[in-house]
């Protein structure tokens, strides 16, 4: 009988030793699933020339600094790069006008009223901007901005290169076809815009 007791009592914690690492291994295994399908549903792959490149998802909070600096450089690309045809101009200004408030329908108004884009198309002029860089202030929201860039008005026979500095703010709104970015600028204001250097074109 003692043996027996004895067999028993074996058997039986060799019983549950088995069993607890079964569940353990278990729980491991399904830790472990859960984690791969985690990873593989953040990346995804991107088909670019012929290869295969891999991009990874991330949370907005980690991209709001250079999502909002590309913005900014988008908008302000749209709204001060202009040819001298009406199509054009009127093209760009609306893809810049679904990134802004009223503020810049405000600017555009007024320089349409002023005469400015006439000018533009009659006279063969063409604006082109170049963006120096964008400051996103991130410790308060609306999160402000202050963009420093340079203008180049290229006339039939000079080039003239002007400072341009604005400012503003970022709003989040919903991410579209018309606003990738899900910002919106608002309160949008020039602080300067004042002739650099001219040169004579060849």
């Amino acid at each position: 009988m003692k043996n027996i007791d004895t067999a028993f009592r074996h058997v039986r914690g060799f019983t549950i030793l088995v069993i607890t690492g079964c569940i353990l291994i278990s729980c491991f295994s399904l830790y472990k699933s859960f984690s791969l399908v985690s990873q593989m549903q953040n990346k995804v792959y991107i088909l670019a020339n012929g290869k295969a490149l891999e991009a990874y998802a991330s949370d907005r909070k980690d991209n709001i600094p250079v999502e909002a600096r590309d913005h900014v450089k988008t908008f302000h690309k749209l709204f001060f790069t202009l040819d001298p045809d009406d199509k054009v101009i009127k093209s760009n200004v609306t893809k810049a006008l679904y990134l802004a408030d009223d503020s810049a329908k405000r600017v555009y108004d007024d320089l349409k009223e002023n005469g400015y884009y006439s000018g533009i198309i009659s006279g063969n002029v063409s604006q082109t901007i170049q963006i120096d860089s964008v400051t996103i202030d991130l410790n308060n929201y609306p999160y402000g901005f202050r963009c420093y860039a340079t203008q180049n008005i290229i006339r039939t026979t000079s080039i003239a290169h002007r400072n341009l500095i604005t400012e503003g703010n970022l709003r989040n709104v919903s991410r579209s076809d018309n606003n990738p970015h899900g910002f919106l600028i608002e309160r949008w204001n020039t602080i300067e815009n004042r002739d650099i250097s001219t040169e004579n074109r060849k």
